[in-house]
């Protein structure tokens, strides 16, 4: 869906350390950039009260498709149907997130998510 509907996006939720230590998706490749709009504020966890502004910011057509991503899925699949409820008509989650569950070690990126799944990304 990225990479043949020029208006898709994904929107990636997790916190800013999340994307600095752990890495982001990398879209290069089909020449889109992910956006990045936590869900939740670092370190207090709270539900970030200017998401639905900057989510209209960067998304101002309800009719283009929002892909939601997070570490597992949870936080995404949240945010999605949020920004359901503001009027979007294309928004989708992705279940396994960038990371997925953790596995029989207690970690994650190794059986599930976008890491596990060989798809581009990159660290700073």
């Amino acid at each position: 869906m990225l990479k043949g509907e020029p208006t898709a996006q994904l929107i990636d939720v997790r916190t800013r350390p999340e994307w600095t230590f752990v890495g982001v998706p990398d879209l290069d490749t089909i020449g889109k950039q992910p956006a990045f709009v936590s869900w939740q504020v670092y370190p207090t966890m709270q539900t970030n009260a200017a998401f639905a502004d900057e989510i209209r910011r960067i998304a101002p057509s309800v009719d283009a498709p929002l892909l939601f991503i997070c570490r597992s899925g949870a936080r995404s699949r949240a945010a999605a149907e949020a920004v359901t409820a503001l009027g979007y008509r294309r928004c989708y989650n992705v279940a396994e997130g960038f990371e997925g569950q953790t596995d029989h070690d207690g970690h994650r990126g190794r059986q599930a998510g976008w890491k596990a799944a060989g798809l581009p990304w990159i660290q700073d």
